[in-house]
C-alpha cells in the first residue's frame, strides 16, 4: 500500500501529532528562562516536566480504553483543551508551585489524549496488519517532524517574546487539533472491529488483560520500552542545558535538538520498514545498540558546535523508531481490538523511564554539579534494552494462531 493512499484518518493523526509532540518536545529550552524567572534550581522545572511525563503514563491506560470504547475523536477533543489550558495557564502562573498543575497535571493529560497510542490504536483499525509497522512508522514520524518545525519557532519566539508569550502561542496552536480530531472517527466498537482485516475471536478487556499479563515477552517490552522514555525525556530536557554549560550558545541546543527530529524524520519510517520486513524484536535490539554507540560517543568526544549536531542527527535517527516496532509488536502479538489499552499500558512504562530521566537529570546535576554520571548511566542502558528484546516470544497468541 501506498502511503498516498492511507485514509483520511491517517494524514489527520499526523497532523495532530506534529502539535502535540512538537510542543512537547521543545520544553527542554524553557528549562533556563523558567529557572531564572522563577529564581529557582534545575530540579524545580526537572520535577515539573518528569510529573508532566509520569501523569503522561498514567492517564494512557485509561484514555486508551476510553478510546476503545468511545473512539479517538472524543478523547483527543478533551486532550486538545486540557493541553491548551495548561500552557495558557503555565504563562500566567505567579508561583512555581502552579506548574506542577499546569505544565504538570494538565499539559500531562493533554500528551496522553493526543499523542501515539490513541492515534495509533485509530491508525491500526483502518491499516491491514501486512503495513502496519508502515503506516505506523510514518505517523510516528509525524511527531518528529513537528519537533523540527517547532523547537526553532520556539526558540525564535522566545528571542523575540519571552518565555510566557511563547507558552501563549503554543496554546491557541492546540485548537487545531480540535480542528483535526472532527476527522478521527472511529467511535463504536463495530466499526473497530469491523475495519481491521483480522478475524478475531471475540473477547472482553478483561480477558485481553489477562492474556497480556500472562506473558513473558509483554513484560519484556514494557522493560525496553521504559529505556526508550529514560532516555528521549533526559535528552530532550537536559540536553540545552549540558551544552550551555560546555559555553555553546542557546541556537546549538535549538538546531541540535531539531536535528534530533529532521533525522527522526526518515529514522522512525526507515525502522518501521525494516520492522514490516525482519523480525521486529531483532529490528528493536540493533536500534539500542546503536544508541549506545551513539551516546558513548557523545560523551566521549570533545563537545563542540560541530559534534552536539552529529549527535543530534545520529540520536535522532534511532530517536523514535521504537515506536512503530514496539506498538507493531503489541499489535501482532495479541491484535488489534484491544491495542490503544494493551499499548497505553506498555507506555505508562515509557513514561515512568520519561519521569526518572527528566527528574534524575536535575537532580544528579544539583548534586554533582554535572551531567557525566546520568549520560553514562543511559549507555548502560541502552546496552541493557539491546538484549532484553532477544527473548521475546513474538508469535502471535494461540487465539489469533486459531482463527487464522
Amino acid at each position: 500500500m501506498s502511503i498516498f493512499r492511507f485514509p483520511l484518518l491517517v494524514w489527520m493523526g499526523i497532523g495532530t501529532l506534529i502539535i502535540s509532540l512538537g510542543i512537547r518536545q521543545s520544553f527542554g529550552i524553557f528549562m533556563m528562562p523558567v529557572s531564572h524567572h522563577f529564581d529557582t534550581g534545575r530540579e524545580f522545572f526537572s520535577l515539573a516536566i518528569a510529573l508532566q511525563n509520569l501523569l503522561f503514563g498514567v492517564f494512557q491506560p485509561f484514555v486508551g480504553m476510553a478510546a476503545d470504547r468511545w473512539g479517538a475523536r472524543r478523547v483527543i477533543w478533551v486532550g486538545a483543551v486540557a493541553y491548551g489550558l495548561g500552557l495558557y495557564l503555565t504563562s500566567i502562573a505567579i508561583e512555581p508551585s502552579w506548574l506542577y498543575l499546569t505544565l504538570g497535571t494538565l499539559v500531562g493529560l493533554g500528551l496522553s489524549s493526543t499523542s501515539y497510542v490513541i492515534v495509533l490504536g485509530a491508525v491500526a483499525r483502518v491499516v491491514p496488519p501486512q503495513h502496519t509497522a508502515k503506516a505506523f512508522g510514518l505517523t510516528t514520524a509525524a511527531g518528529s517532524f513537528g519537533m523540527f518545525a517547532v523547537i526553532p519557532g520556539a526558540q525564535a519566539l522566545l528571542n523575540q517574546f519571552d518565555w510566557q508569550a511563547t507558552l501563549q502561542i503554543f496554546a491557541m496552536l492546540c485548537t487545531l487539533m480540535l480542528a483535526f480530531s472532527y476527522f478521527m472517527c472511529t467511535d463504536s466498537k463495530k466499526d473497530a472491529e469491523s475495519s481491521s482485516a483480522e478475524a478475531q475471536p471475540e473477547q472482553t478487556l478483561r480477558e485481553a488483560l489477562k492474556e497480556a499479563f500472562r506473558h513473558k515477552g509483554y513484560w519484556l517490552i514494557h522493560m525496553g520500552f521504559f529505556v526508550c522514555g529514560f532516555h528521549v525525556m533526559f535528552i530532550a530536557t537536559h540536553l540545552p542545558s549540558y551544552l550551555a554549560d560546555k559555553g555553546l550558545p542557546g541556537s546549538t541546543a535549538a538546531m541540535a535538538l531539531a536535528y534530533v527530529g529532521i533525522f527522526n524524520i526518515f529514522g522512525t519510517y526507515f525502522w518501521g520498514l525494516v520492522g514490516d520486513k525482519f523480525n521486529k524484536r531483532y529490528v528493536m535490539s540493533s536500534l539500542y545498540l546503536i544508541r549506545t554507540v551513539v551516546i558513548a560517543a557523545f560523551v566521549v568526544f570533545p563537545v563542540t558546535v560541530e559534534t552536539a549536531a552529529f549527535f543530534g542527527g545520529a540520536i535522532g535517527f534511532c530517536w523514535l523508531g521504537t515506536v512503530p516496532l514496539t506498538s507493531g509488536l503489541v499489535r501482532q502479538i495479541f491484535g488489534a481490538r484491544y491495542l490503544s489499552t494493551l499499548y497505553g499500558l506498555v507506555f505508562f512504562t515509557h513514561q515512568v523511564g520519561s519521569f526518572l530521566g527528566a527528574w534524575f537529570g536535575g537532580r544528579i546535576y544539583d548534586y554533582y554539579g554535572s551531567y557525566e554520571p546520568i549520560w553514562w548511566t543511559t549507555v548502560v542502558m541502552a546496552f541493557l534494552a539491546a538484549l532484553i528484546h532477544l527473548p521475546v516470544d513474538d508469535r502471535p497468541v494461540p487465539r489469533l494462531a486459531a482463527a487464522n
